[in-house]
């Protein structure tokens, strides 16, 4: 009964990260760039390692929180020894990913607006039906317009693509936007794993003793 609350809140923590893991996997805003990103750009390479890494770190804070109930309940050394080795994994892997995160944000970032540059330009450059629809759907998911221009005019992309409302508004610029997301939800996934490591240090050395 007493190891059930850290049991709970292993498994809520582990919950947790396979939820953002899998709202920055499927969610609209990700997928958007993810499939019209070009091979060249490093983003769905990001995006896809950022999902399997977040579920494989979830599912070994979950077993780790299972073994170490288990091991309370039976006073097992065997199972304390396995509880101790899971939460020594998602450790190692819960570090990293935090580093990650603060140290390559910018590298995400660009990323994304390279995204949206190259298919803004393409726009531009042409008629093209098929890069004027996922131009459109990327401004109707962040709620954005084209790219400031210093003159304050729009283009014809901005008229053809924009939501209505927004064509005129230079404060809807899209790079700006999609600058402004990433950054909260970066700094969710921040706080997240720097509570995951906390609580995992914690565990860890009770369950040791």
């Amino acid at each position: 009964c007493k190891s059930l609350p850290k049991t709970l809140l292993f498994q809520l923590l582990g919950l947790s990260i396979a939820t953002l893991s899998t709202v920055t996997h499927y969610g609209l805003h990700f997928t958007l760039i993810s499939d019209v990103s070009l091979d060249s750009n490093s983003y769905r390479v990001i995006h896809h390692t950022a999902f399997y890494l977040g579920i494989c770190l979830s599912m070994t804070l979950i077993l780790a929180a299972l073994l170490s109930s288990a091991a309370t309940v039976r006073e097992s050394q065997c199972l304390s020894a396995m509880g101790f080795f899971c939460f020594a994994l998602a450790f190692c892997g819960l570090i990293p990913a935090a580093c990650w995160r603060y140290t390559h944000s910018t590298e995400v970032e660009a990323s994304m607006m390279d995204v949206y540059d190259f298919v803004y330009e393409e726009v531009r450059r042409n008629t093209s039906s098929f890069r004027r629809h996922e131009l459109t759907a990327i401004h109707e998911a962040f709620l954005c317009c084209g790219k400031h221009s210093p003159f304050g005019d729009t283009t014809n992309v901005e008229r053809d693509t924009c939501p209505p409302g927004l064509v005129h508004n230079a404060g809807q610029d899209c790079l700006q936007e999609i600058q402004d997301f990433l950054k909260k939800h970066m700094d969710s996934v921040f706080l997240l794993l720097g509570i995951a490591i906390g609580f995992t240090v914690i565990a860890s050395v009770l369950l040791h003793f």
